[in-house]
Parts: structure tokens; sequence; C-alpha cells
């Protein structure tokens, strides 16, 4: 007897997260990004900064670079797996893998 199955699209992780009832991005280990109007960024499972300045600040995922762009850009708060950027946000793109 044949069973008819469906693909499962996130694989092994993704049927993980769903057993134990958590995030699919806690457990592949994705960033996190929040943001609070233009004014302030918060981004969890960071790997390290890359470029700083008052317009640019490039930081490290295991999802690629994440470049924020804007004006009196300022790192609030940083620790070994989150970051906190506060200024004038214009711009969040996804500059491509490190």
């Amino acid at each position: 007897m044949e069973r008819n199955r469906q693909p499962r699209e996130g694989g092994i992780l993704s049927t993980v997260a769903e057993l134990f009832d958590l995030p699919a991005d806690v457990v592949a280990g994705l960033p996190r990004l929040e943001m609070v109007g233009n004014r302030q960024l918060y981004l969890e499972h960071h790997t390290g900064i890359l470029a700083y300045s008052e317009t640019q600040i490039d930081a490290n995922t295991a999802a690629g670079v994440l470049r924020v762009r804007g004006q009196r850009l300022t790192l609030l708060a940083m620790t070994a797996g989150e970051l906190r950027i506060g200024g004038r946000i214009a711009a969040v793109e996804w500059a491509g893998p490190c």
C-alpha cells in the first residue's frame, strides 16, 4: 500500500521546531530583526560587526550581511549575540552572504 506523502518545506529543522512548539528561526539560528519606527533596530543572532560609521553599519549573520543605512547611527547596546542600533534609519538590506 502506498502512502501519499507531501513534501515538507524547511526539512528537519522545521519538523523539530513544530514538534517542540518552538519558533523555526530560533531552532535554525536565523537572525531576528525588530524595528521601532525609523529610530531603533534590534538584531538577535549576529556574529559580529563588519563596518561601522555614522551612515552605515554592517552586521554579519548566519543568513548573510545585514546593512543598515541612515544618519547619526550609533550602537546603543551590543552583546555576543544581540545588537541595538539607534539613529535615523533610512534603509535595511541584505548585502549578501559573508
